[in-house]
Parts: structure tokens; sequence; C-alpha cells
């Protein structure tokens, strides 16, 4: 009796960390589904240390778009090396104009993607609605697999966590003397756009109520300092870690956490996927970026919208000076944290 071929399957998510976090799900049905297949996942560098230790994958393909990748060159010895793994079937989750194009010159025979963005190039085309907002990220992200036959049972959010995470975190937590009985609460204010940004005045009166009511451990975290610094060490003396924490060490800090306050932004599902209650400032309207379809999946999570009466949201361009994120205020953030607290 010949032996089946075993079968070789891509999983592609080339946007930023809250995005492939979304898209665990989908690496755990594949495998359940095909148990024996070979499986690769396909992530910016940024993204590898969400996925490195995930044990349902075969490989990690890291997808350097902005560096090795960036030009001509780099997308034909891209398209290489892809032909050269024998793919024979490609769940494209995030649609781009260069994957679709690299998958189909790599010659995978089937490709599944959303309709966007040389959609054309798929084999299997799922109607783009995305900005519509009708349903959670996940699910739109599941929708991928299920118009190829696939249904995740398993929808919990995975992170990788190393081993020397912990090891990490304990030096961190030494060093600014924060102790096994000390609560601490994260605070994260950085997001993609101004639109998605609290104030740092209401993360800074949110957090110095919280630290002096609980006696709690405030740290800071994020890409990169600001300009204006809401860590003010004489008056908060929060722990600021931004810029200083990878992937892995972020998501360990999250997992000693009590609480994260941030906005709408990657931490928040990494957070999530550690088991960790949130707070989700959310400023924008459009449905498309809406909590509806990006807001934290924990069951205690909670998130705060204010509706500024826009008639279109101008994001970054906005006239009314982010309006509808001052109307959420301090007061309300801290009364949703000790409901969590």
């Amino acid at each position: 009796m010949q032996q089946q071929k075993q079968r070789r399957i891509l999983i592609t998510r080339t946007d930023r960390m809250g995005d492939v976090i979304l898209s665990t799900p989908a690496i755990k049905a594949v495998r359940d589904k095909y148990p024996d297949a070979y499986i690769a996942f396909c992530v910016q560098p940024s993204c590898v240390e969400i996925v490195d230790k995930n044990p349902y994958l075969n490989e990690i393909i890291s997808y350097d778009k902005k560096g090795k990748y960036r030009n001509i060159i780099g997308i034909l010895r891209f398209i290489l090396k892809l032909r050269r793994k024998k793919i024979d079937t490609v769940f494209i989750l995030h649609p781009t104009a260069r994957m679709n194009l690299s998958c189909f010159l790599a010659g995978i025979p089937r490709r599944v993607g959303y309709n966007k963005k040389m959609g054309y190039l798929l084999t299997d085309k799922i109607p783009h609605t995305k900005q519509e907002g009708q349903k959670h990220e996940l699910e739109y992200t599941l929708d991928v697999l299920r118009y190829a036959g696939i249904e995740a049972e398993d929808k919990r959010l995975y992170m990788s966590l190393h081993k020397n995470t912990e090891r990490q975190v304990e030096e961190v937590f030494g060093k600014y003397n924060i102790e096994g009985s000390h609560k601490i609460i994260s605070i994260h204010s950085d997001a993609s756009c101004p639109s998605k940004k609290w104030s740092y005045d209401y993360f800074m009166e949110t957090a110095l109520y919280l630290q002096k009511k609980f006696n709690a451990k405030i740290i800071i975290l994020g890409e990169k300092k600001n300009n204006k610094d809401i860590c003010n060490v004489d008056e908060l003396k929060a722990v600021d870690l931004r810029g200083k924490t990878s992937v892995s060490q972020l998501a360990g800090i999250l997992s000693k956490s009590v609480l994260l306050i941030s906005n709408d932004s990657g931490p928040v599902h990494a957070a999530v996927s550690v088991g960790t209650p949130v707070i989700a400032i959310f400023g924008r309207k459009d449905p498309g970026l809406s909590s509806k379809r990006w807001g934290p999946l924990g069951k205690m999570d909670i998130v705060l919208h204010k509706d500024a009466g826009c008639g279109k949201c101008l994001a970054h361009l906005c006239d009314k000076e982010f309006k509808c994120l001052k109307l959420i205020t301090p007061q309300e953030v801290i009364k949703q944290a000790e409901k969590l607290l």
C-alpha cells in the first residue's frame, strides 16, 4: 500500500504583535486537523518570540520585509525559500500584496485568504469585510480556516514563555525591590496612532491613586520613551521598562501583574494570553477598529469607550482634539480597576 504524502502547510501573519497573538488559535486548529503535517508559521522578526515555543509548529519563518527581504532581490530570495519548502497549502491570515504574490510565485498549489491586495492570485478567495467590524478579529482569522473545512475547538490565545524568562523577570523585580507580596499593576500608554492614546496625565492620575490605595507597584511598559513622560520617578516611583523588555519578557511581567491598564495595543492580547485582567481604553469609532473587533477576550476584561458624536473618524487628523478619549476619565478607569482588584 502506497504511503500517503505528508501535508506541508504554511500559515502567514505578517503584521503586529496583537494580530499574531490573536492568530495563535489557528495554529492549534490546523494541527488538530492534520496531526502528522509539517506546519510552518511566517511572521515578522519582532513577533518570532510570540510563537517560537509553540508546540504545534515545526518551523518559524521570519519574514524581514523591512530588511533582508525589502527589495526585489530580497523578495526573490524569499520566494525561492518558500519554493524549496514544497508547501502544498498556505493560509494567508493577513492579506498583503507581497505575500499573495510570493506564495503564487513560490508555486504553492492551494492559497487561501481574503480577496484583497492582489487577492486574484489566491485559489480560495474569501470576501473581505473586516472593515465592517461585525465580529472579532480572531473570528475573521478563523474564517480563513473554516473556508477550508477546519474548525477551531480551542480558541485560547498562546504566548511563548522561554525557560529563562522567569529568571529574567525575577532579576528585574529584585533590581526594583518588587516582592511577591506586592500587587503589580502594569500600564501600557503606547499605541500605533495618536487617535488611540489616552492622556498621559490621565494615566498618571490613575496610577498614583491605585499605587496609594493598594500599595501597588506600578510598571510602565512600552516600546520606547515618549517626549511627555508619565513615569515621574519622584512622584509615582514607577518602574520604567519601556524599550527594555523582549516580547517574552513582557509576557512574563504581565503574568505576574494583577492588572494591565492599556490603550488599544498588542500587550492587551499578550495579557489575555497569560490570564491577566485588562482594562482597555478605546477611542476611534470606526467599526473596523472598534472593541467589537479588537477588544480583549478575557472573561474579566473591561473595555472603556465613549462616542464623541463624530460623523466620521479622522484618526490622527482629528479636529476635536481626540474628544472620544478625553471623555474617558481617570475616575472611570479607577472605578473599574477597584472592581477587578
